[in-house]
């Protein structure tokens, strides 16, 4: 058997667990690398990469080359895939992209330790956003560190599963019969995951000369294409209308996705995102063709290679109820508690019926009210969803016990009140599972 290509390299790669991090881990081992990732949260990193050694760090504590020394103990290249979109929550752009990366250079200098730098088409010291900015800041770091490095810059990257540009595409092109879509003139240049996976491993295997590359295919699309294309390949009919979103819905709708990007909810439809897209996604295939010595496959190509299942199209159909199964849980919870205080008096029939004291049934139906609009408003703060989610589930159980044996009469009630508490109960089960990110 022919040795692999990374036979005995020892590789760290941060953002270990991430859309493209997850596949360069995975790639980087089928080539013979020993492989270890540096990931924000252990329990999630096991899940996604259970058979990878693993560390925890968040780049926010790594701004001084002394903190990185311990993490680049007996390793030959780092890998850097970790990123994020905007500032908010746990996000910290400028420590994220420059400061940390800044420091990884001058360790990896100081070590001998080649660096391969994830960066994005369009990071550049006068870009229109902050996500572009300091991405450029943190290029430019690494090219004056000393350090062996590589800057590669995928456009839009493509692969079997999804996340930011290519979730906001399959979510668009589930959308049946109509298709909306803005900035449909836009150009967007793409990358299968596996070429640019491909890239990672000739760099740290040496068949890639030093510098920085765009990532692209030859030739440019209208973004109306590629969510075409998108929609082709995970077998949706063709939409019936397309509808062109005007500018200030597009703004109107980043400005809300930001506001829930302050209750952790980090939608791809945020500021930034919408900001890219509107500037395009281009960049110069042929500096890397040059190195390579062939051009990177194109769109029609990628989608080509890739299988399409059952589950993307589920995951396509999910993303985009999602928002709306959550916002009608919130209200349903809410507005169930504020009902619940506004008809007082109503509600306390019930009880009173039931034999309950007058000050007892008041007292219970102010608390579960009050029980019931903290589930609404817990379950928008996207680091709790999940669990208000069951919780929600295990008070309506609770509720409907109660009144079986409080209130029996209430399930012969022509409006059903203990009926609909069913169907509230399943859309909890059923917002659960989709609320895990990766």
């Amino acid at each position: 058997m022919p040795q692999k290509r990374l036979h005995g390299k020892r590789v760290l790669v941060l953002g270990a667990y991430g859309f493209i991090g997850a596949a360069v881990t995975r790639a980087l081992q089928s080539e013979g690398a020993s492989v270890t990732g540096m990931v924000r949260d252990a329990r999630t990193g096991t899940k996604v990469l259970p058979s990878v050694t693993l560390v925890e760090g968040d780049l926010r504590d790594f701004l001084d080359p002394e903190d990185w020394r311990s993490r680049l103990n007996n390793v030959d290249a780092v890998v850097n895939c970790a990123g994020a979109l905007q500032d908010g929550g746990a996000d910290d752009l400028e420590n994220v992209h420059h400061k940390a990366i800044a420091a990884l250079g001058q360790a990896c200098a100081e070590l001998g330790i080649s660096i391969v730098q994830i960066s994005a088409i369009g990071a550049e010291p006068d870009a229109t956003t902050d996500f572009m900015r300091t991405k450029a800041a943190g290029d430019a770091a690494l090219r004056i560190c000393g350090a062996p490095a590589w800057i590669l810059k995928p456009g839009l990257v493509i692969g079997q599963s999804d996340y930011g540009g290519t979730a906001l595409l399959r979510m668009l092109a589930a959308i049946p019969l109509v298709q909306p879509i803005a900035y449909p003139a836009t150009p967007v240049q793409c990358v299968g995951m596996d070429d640019l996976c491909g890239a990672i491993t000739a760099t740290i295997a040496g068949e890639l000369p030093q510098g920085a590359y765009d990532l692209v295919e030859d030739a440019e699309h209208p973004l109306s294409d590629v969510l075409a294309a998108t929609r082709r390949w995970l077998g949706f009919s063709a939409a019936q209308l397309t509808v062109g979103v005007p500018v200030w819905t597009t703004r109107l709708v980043a400005a809300l996705a930001d506001f829930l990007g302050k209750l952790g909810w980090r939608s791809p439809l945020r500021s930034t995102a919408m900001t890219v897209m509107a500037d395009g996604v281009t960049g110069d295939p042929e500096p890397y063709r040059k190195a390579a010595g062939a051009s990177l496959a194109s769109m029609d190509e990628v989608y080509s290679r890739l299988t399409c299942a059952r589950e993307h199209r589920l995951t396509a159909r999910m993303t985009l109820l999602m928002p709306l199964a959550i916002a009608v849980l919130s209200l349903f919870w809410v507005l169930s508690g504020v009902l619940g205080l506004t008809g007082l008096s109503q509600a306390k029939s019930v009880l009173l019926d039931a034999g309950w004291s007058a000050p007892s049934a008041a007292v219970s139906v102010v608390f579960w009210s009050l029980v019931d609009i903290a589930l609404g408003l817990a379950l928008l703060w996207r680091p709790w969803a999940g669990r208000v989610c069951l919780l929600q589930c295990a008070v309506a159980l609770f509720y409907l016990l109660a009144a079986t044996v409080a209130a029996p009469a209430l399930w012969g009630d022509p409006l059903g009140p203990l009926v609909k508490i069913l169907p509230a109960m399943m859309l909890s089960l059923i917002a659960w599972p989709m609320l895990e990110s990766r």
